[in-house]
């Protein structure tokens, strides 16, 4: 993706689509060190009365991360971050995350990112996303 030349209040932010199986899954919790049973231990689930693992929350974290520095890309990283889980999100379904510019700082090179992360129509999460365009010197 190419990031753009300009960016204004208002615009949209392509938005990002993936299907989280349960493969990425565990590779997310190798990454992060954590293995809470309800992300991939069927036995478990079932003894709750879930019948699919549900997605560690930290991964829409990081997707709402990824939508943002793929779209300002190369250097771009972010500096802050807050989310709010709304509706659980379990193995093997599809999620969007969808973004519009809420503010741009020129003099810190910053621009603020309002996001969420949809099932369906159903919101999985929302949150606002810092992220600087270029490294600091």
């Amino acid at each position: 993706m190419t990031a753009p030349t300009t960016v204004e209040v208002g615009a949209a932010v392509p938005p990002l689509e993936r299907i989280i199986d349960l493969a990425s899954m565990v590779a997310y919790a190798g990454a992060t060190w954590d293995w809470n049973r309800l992300h991939y231990d069927a036995a478990f689930l079932a003894e709750r009365g879930l019948d699919r693992p549900v997605v560690d929350g930290q991964m829409l974290g990081a997707l709402l991360a990824e939508q943002a520095m793929d779209w300002l890309g190369g250097g771009a990283f972010p500096t802050r971050m807050s989310f709010r889980f709304r509706s659980m999100v379990f193995a093997d379904d599809t999620v969007r995350v969808e973004g519009v510019v809420a503010g741009v700082d020129e003099d810190a090179d910053t621009v603020t990112l309002d996001q969420q992360v949809l099932v369906g129509d159903t919101i999985a999460a929302t949150g606002t996303t810092v992220i600087r365009r270029s490294p600091q010197p």
